[in-house]
């Protein structure tokens, strides 16, 4: 049994510490809304801050939506770091700037503590399910350390490499995927305006090379309009603005990476920052005056 600390307790960070509960551990955790009741009941400490987190914990986990929002968790006045001692591991779950991450392992390393960048795909599905896709950076003892840890989260576990590659590559991710999503809203939307069931197609498709994950969850939310996040707009926004950044730092071209992030940028505008990121279709149906459905 080890101590876990949890710092964000949303979507995906809810159901993420409950699976680590369920695997016998004991977990001290805090968010500004609250402890989850149900993570109570499953025997969740909760801390007033970060720096009880840590106090109590050897092995901190955040999840939150942002990087100034870890630089705060970790950094600011009664945070992570004022809490740590010698032999700790911090591990950021979220999905951020890897140029910062690389400067949070440093401060955190500086304490004598091990830093690991761990973001996720999966989704809210995946989160629940413990069946998570987890992007490592960091050293390889401290990724040897935290291994158990993430099973009990994730199914497809990766060392990418040092701190800020995990992140490197949960952009990455975040590309194909915002691609995909365009290319099935834009398949559905053709089949559907050429007056063909897009159910069917879609069923069709999910038995050929098209077949992928996002067409056959993202898809069926199209045809069913269920746009409940999920995954928000407003949170892909922020990581194709990390690509785009990032690209424009490298002199690197991503054309249809800035095209799938004006198509949020459109649904945004629409009022839909809170919709799933499958709701990107709302966009391109506006262009063309027909719905999937």
């Amino acid at each position: 049994m080890s101590k876990i600390g949890f710092i964000g307790l949303g979507i995906m960070g809810a159901p993420m510490a409950g699976n680590i509960l369920d695997g016998g551990h004991e977990l001290f955790a805090f968010t500004p809304r609250g402890v989850p009741q149900e993570l109570m009941d499953k025997g969740a400490v909760a801390c007033k801050n970060g720096q009880e987190v840590a106090e109590k914990a050897d092995i901190i986990i955040t999840m939150v939506p942002d990087t100034p929002h870890v630089a705060s968790v970790l950094f600011d006045e009664n945070g992570v770091a004022t809490g740590l001692t010698q032999g700790k591991t911090v591990i950021d779950m979220s999905s951020i700037s890897p140029i910062e991450t690389k400067e949070f392992a440093k401060r955190i390393n500086e304490l004598g503590c091990e830093y690991v960048d761990a973001p996720v795909s999966g989704g809210e599905v995946g989160a629940k399910a413990g069946t998570l896709t987890i992007m490592v950076g960091g050293s390889e003892e401290a990724f040897e350390k935290v291994t158990p840890i993430f099973e009990l989260m994730g199914k497809n576990i990766t060392h990418v490499g040092g701190n800020g590659d995990g992140q490197t590559c949960k952009v990455a991710n975040q590309i194909i995927v915002a691609l995909n999503i365009e290319a099935v809203g834009e398949a559905l939307l053709f089949a559907s305006k050429a007056g063909a069931d897009p159910a069917k197609v879609r069923e069709a498709l999910m038995g050929g090379f098209a077949s992928s994950k996002i067409l056959e969850v993202h898809g069926e939310r199209m045809i069913k309009r269920t746009f409940d996040p999920g995954f928000r707009i407003e949170l892909h926004q922020k990581d194709l603005n990390l690509a785009l950044s990032s690209a424009r730092a490298m002199k690197l071209s991503l054309p249809n990476t800035a095209t799938a992030q004006e198509l949020f940028n459109a649904c945004a505008a629409a009022g839909g920052e809170g919709w799933d990121h499958s709701a990107m279709v709302h966009a391109l149906e506006l262009m063309a005056s027909h719905k999937v459905a």
